[in-house]
């Protein structure tokens, strides 16, 4: 290849990359704008920090709006994720489940994973309850900067997820959401070609 073959293939290649990126950086943000429509059998609740139990502002959001969707739609599961990190007596589904039954959500409907600490195993204990429990369909509760990846893994993991609800009024806000939102579009982009659970992290 000549030096001038050399050139025009690099450009061609960062305008490609450059392209791919922009629009992913698109469905990223479009992901987390999202209104669920449709009603599932299941609500998933994507985990965050928690504090000897208590719910961080996180973890708290993503529990509200998940709570507000049990009672507005009443499926049949309410699944809580996330397992205990270095120095934790609780873990996150713990938690979330203790908030969720504290809310009016009965606790016999309340299936948890409680060993994943990234998001793609947290997703792989759901895939799990999903065909163990018969579960047809799910809506995801996260982040908006979290939906778009959180929606992938678990469809790549066999979950059929008919949507994902953003938290309203997220806490994570401003420029770390924008921060966020970058790092979420560079792993989308990435996972996509080498598989999310290679760089799979904390949502």
């Amino acid at each position: 290849m000549t030096g001038q073959s050399l050139r025009r293939f690099s450009f061609w290649l960062f305008v490609v990359i450059g392209l791919y990126v922009s629009v992913t950086l698109v469905q990223v943000v479009v992901a987390g704008r999202q209104e669920v429509t449709t009603t599932a059998d299941a609500v998933v609740v994507m985990g965050a920090a928690q504090y000897d139990g208590r719910p961080s502002p996180q973890l708290q959001g993503r529990l509200t709006t998940a709570i507000e969707l049990w009672r507005e739609q009443t499926p049949q599961y309410f699944i809580v994720t996330g397992g205990r990190q270095e120095g934790d007596r609780f873990t996150e589904a713990e938690t979330s489940m203790n908030v969720a039954i504290e809310s009016g959500v009965p606790e016999s409907s309340i299936l948890f994973e409680d060993q994943g600490t990234t998001t793609w195993e947290s997703l792989q204990g759901v895939a799990e309850l999903v065909e163990r429990y018969g579960i047809s369909s799910v809506v995801i509760v996260t982040d908006p900067y979290h939906a778009m990846r959180a929606s992938l893994i678990a469809k790549r993991s066999g979950i059929n997820v008919v949507g994902v609800a953003p938290v309203q009024h997220s806490v994570v806000s401003g420029l770390t959401s924008v921060r966020r939102h970058l790092v979420e579009t560079a792993g989308v982009a990435v996972g996509r070609i080498i598989g999310f659970e290679q760089i799979s992290g904390r949502g």
